[in-house]
């Protein structure tokens, strides 16, 4: 495996980071403005987490559970993630512990080489913080059944291909969204904030492979 790789995605996370112009490239037109985040919102972050399998850098996403009603992204593709807590040290804390609770992993194994950019979910009220992890061998993972459906691990260079990047309206919850850029991921759609945040790193591996 190439290691620089992950040293040289690593500096340029150090650096001036894409932001909403690369995760509007995967966003419904709708999406394709600043929100006012409200001083209600709910706190949370989510980790992208890179490890070697195969000969290729993969990530991990995890798909949630169908049945829960107050899962406003039930039953879709996102990576591991939660809530931030009151007793989470910091943001990084947080999405490492929500995805050693969700996936299995130990934490202190995971590496954090850097932070993409935040993100607002109005549908939910969410504010997401995002960060990249490394590992330098394939994990265990054990899922955590109320919360994660099933994992899916995924080339880094699956999201490179064109022909994994469609569009398609959809019917979310009765309300149509149309002309949605989405991954495509194992005949699932990847979509909406995790897609968003996808493309800003799908940028930064661009720039580094």
């Amino acid at each position: 495996m190439d290691i620089q790789f992950i040293e040289r995605l690593e500096r340029e996370l150090e650096e001036d980071l894409p932001g909403r112009d690369a995760q509007f490239l995967m966003a419904p037109i709708e999406r394709q403005q600043e929100f006012e985040i409200p001083d209600n919102h709910i706190l949370a972050c989510v980790v992208a987490l890179i490890f070697p399998k195969k000969k290729d850098w993969n990530v991990v996403l995890i798909e949630r559970v169908n049945d829960n009603p107050n899962d406003h992204h039930a039953g879709q593709l996102s990576f591991p993630g939660g809530r931030f807590e009151d007793t989470d040290y910091s943001y990084q804390d947080c999405a490492l512990r929500e995805a050693e609770e969700e996936i299995g992993i130990n934490a202190s194994e995971v590496g954090i080489i850097g932070e993409l950019s935040s993100i607002y979910i109005p549908v939910s009220n969410y504010l997401i913080y995002p960060f990249v992890g490394f590992m330098g061998d394939e994990p265990e993972f054990t899922i955590q059944r109320n919360e994660v459906q099933q994992i899916h691990i995924v080339p880094l260079k699956h999201f490179l291909e064109g022909r994994n990047k469609k569009r398609t309206d959809m019917d979310i919850r009765g309300r149509m969204i149309k002309d949605v850029p989405f991954y495509e991921v194992n005949n699932m759609p990847l979509w909406g904030a995790t897609a968003m945040i996808m493309s800003e790193l799908e940028h930064l591996i661009r720039k580094v492979i």
